[in-house]
This record gives C-alpha cells, structure tokens and sequence, in this order.
C-alpha cells in the first residue's frame, strides 16, 4: 500500500523525541505566525494553521502520539511501501492496513461521510488534488490475500466527545484603556485562537471577566485583568491619586490652573498659600464602581522650585527678599 503520510514533527519544527513542553511552545510560536486572524486571506497561511494544529492535536496527546509514532514506524519512509513480507510481520502489517488519513480520522474521533470526505476536520481548505491523495485508499480495497477475503481499510469507530475545559488567561492593559473600555485583541495560548473582547469601562487589576463557551470543547474561558503602572496617574480602589506641580507664585497667589484627569484637561481654581503636601479633591473624577458612581481624583501639591531664572525673574526674587516679611524659620527651637 502506498502511503501519505505527513510527518507532524516536522510540521512543528521539533525532533521525533522532543518534550511536551517544546512541542507545546513551537506549536505557539507557529500559531501566532500563521493564525488567520493575523494573515486575512491568505491561503498558505490558513492550510499551515490547520496542519500545525492538527499536529499539536496528536503530539500534545501522549496515547495519539505513541500511536501515531507506532503507525509512522511500520511504514518506512521509503516512498512508504511496507516491507512486513515476513509471515511473523503479518499482524502488524493487519494493525496498519489502513491509509494515514483514515488512521488519523479514527485516531481523532472524525466521523466519515458516504464520500469520504471528513466533515469535521473542513480539509476542504486543501486543494482538490490534495483531497483525491489524502483519501484515494480508503474507496480501493485491498489485494486479496491467501485466506483471507477483501475488505476496504475504512473504520467506523464510537468515540467519547472531549469534556468542556476552562481556561484561563491574562489581559495587560494600560491606565486609560482600563478606563475607557473598548475593544481587544487577546490570543489563547493553549490553542492560538485569536479573539476580540469588548471590555467594559473601568476594569481594575485582579478582575476576571468570565467569556463562556470560550474555553475548550465548549468550557469557558476568565481572562485576569492587569492594569499597567501610570507615569502620573496611581490608582487606588476608585480613586485616582497624582502629585501636581505648582509654582511658587501659584502656591502664594492661588488661581486657576489646568489639571490632567481621566477625562483631559480640567481648570481648577487653586487656593491662595497652599503647601506642598496638601491635599485637593476633585469629586468624580475617579474611576466607575460597581454602583455606577465614580471614585474621586485626589491632588498633592508638589511646590516646584525653578533651576534657572531668567535676569528679571531673578531680578524680582531679589526684591522679594529684601521686602518679604515671612520667615518659617521663626517658630524653631532653640537650644
């Protein structure tokens, strides 16, 4: 019988004794790279996804892969002619005398239509030629053999549907898109699936959102929400801390002064003889709570003093100093 067999080992870059775990991390890398979703329209991309994950289907598997690794190594490579002419080989030679894809399709619990087309493997991707080489065995019965009548290498065999497995998965977002909400793009690791999630507005670092039917054979899949560090912005429950810069003019003078918020720019007037340290609250400004309130957007001011002065600013320091009338020094101890 000559076979057609594809040699999964290859397809995912590994040697015929590598490890789960490299089995498992070259089948990401090539799903990242040839995910449909990523490569719209293409074609060659589409085939070398189904053949990477039909792969990882069997190797991932450690009773498919020791099947499949016994299979591959009765059929030589040989133009895949079997060479079990010895009459002790013969049951071996009875185990393997269906064609690869009729093995893979009971290997995997496909069913079979009246047409031999696999109607749940969609290897209609594949070109026509293609179909015709994959399938040309499994409508041909064998040569008759010396006490033992025809028969056609086509199996029918009952197998258990996989069970719903959960996954889960973690989502890095930065401070704004947490807060805005939107749309994203995540990759599943485990089967490179690609998808996109509408997020709700104000996710907060630690909250699952639960995406069901997402998951494996129809579990679901919780994906962990990670807000990334702000440079300004530090987010405590719902309430949104920053450190703002004043002058010491704004800091004794007071007057409105634009402030960044979630929401842009807001003017808010500063009151006069602020200190660094204090505190100022602007009311709803922070992130959304379950409630539908919005925490609050807490302000401490930083007094800032100029590293360089141009010669009339310096000027009017100069005079400030001589006529001021303020000393915070006055009220210290002395020993």
């Amino acid at each position: 019988m000559q076979q057609d067999i594809r040699n999964y080992y290859e397809l995912l870059g590994v040697t015929r004794d590598a490890s789960a775990d490299d089995i498992k991390q070259s089948f990401r890398r090539l799903a990242r790279k040839y995910h449909p979703d990523l490569n719209p329209g293409d074609k060659v991309a589409e085939d070398k996804f189904k053949d990477i994950s039909e792969a990882y289907e069997v190797l991932s598997d450690r009773s498919k892969r020791s099947q499949y690794n016994k299979f591959t190594g009765f059929w030589p490579k040989n133009g895949g002619k079997a060479t079990a002419s010895n009459p002790k080989d013969r049951s071996s030679d009875e185990e393997f005398g269906e064609d690869f894809n009729t093995f893979i399709d009971r290997l995997l619990g496909r069913k079979k239509e009246g047409n031999g087309v696999n109607s749940s493997s969609e290897r209609s991707a594949r070109s026509s030629a293609q179909n015709s080489r994959n399938f040309q065995s499994t409508d041909r019965p064998e040569p008759r053999r010396a006490g033992r009548s025809n028969r056609t290498s086509t199996f029918t065999e009952t197998t258990s549907p996989q069970r719903p497995k959960n996954l889960e998965a973690e989502l890095d977002l930065p401070l704004d898109r947490a807060y805005q909400g939107g749309r994203e793009r995540i990759t599943i690791q485990e089967d490179g699936r690609s998808l996109e999630v509408d997020m709700p507005p104000g996710m907060m670092s630690g909250q699952k959102i639960r995406l069901r039917g997402q998951g494996i054979a129809g579990g679901d899949l919780y994906l962990k929400i990670n807000v990334a560090p702000h440079q300004f912005f530090r987010l405590e429950g719902v309430d949104v801390y920053c450190q703002l810069p004043v002058t010491p003019a704004e800091a004794v003078l007071g007057g409105f002064i634009e402030v960044p918020t979630l929401d842009g720019l807001v003017k808010i007037s500063l009151p006069p003889s602020i200190v660094s340290g204090q505190k100022l609250r602007l009311a709803g400004k922070g992130f959304p709570s379950e409630d539908g309130k919005r925490g609050d957007q807490l302000l401490e001011i930083q007094i800032v003093v100029p590293k360089t002065l141009f010669p009339a600013e310096r000027e009017l320091y100069q005079k400030l100093r001589e006529i001021e009338s303020f000393n915070p020094r006055l009220d210290l101890p002395i020993l």
